[in-house]
């Protein structure tokens, strides 16, 4: 499943600032949830950052999840919108 979601985004280049804001249109947030405990979601933060594909500082702070006792974090991806004709 992992390999999955790596596989949907490219690699997150810090060196490459996200592009502007666009019309609503032309780009969309896509938000990725990480839910479990905290050592579950702070592994999987840095697995997903070993692995290239968003910088730990660029999550959200740990905060509840609607299950009890689990904590969520995350994260913000804009893309551009497939243009269709």
């Amino acid at each position: 499943m992992l390999d999955a979601l790596l596989s949907a985004f490219p690699p997150n280049d810090p060196g490459e600032p996200l592009p502007a804001r666009a019309p609503s249109d032309s780009w969309e947030e896509v938000h990725i949830l990480v839910i479990s405990s905290p050592n579950g979601v702070r592994e999987t933060v840095h697995e997903l950052h070993r692995r290239g594909f968003a910088e730990v500082g660029t999550w959200s702070k740990l905060l509840p999840a609607p299950t009890s006792g689990e904590v969520m974090s995350i994260l913000t991806r804009r893309r551009a919108r497939e243009q269709r004709e």
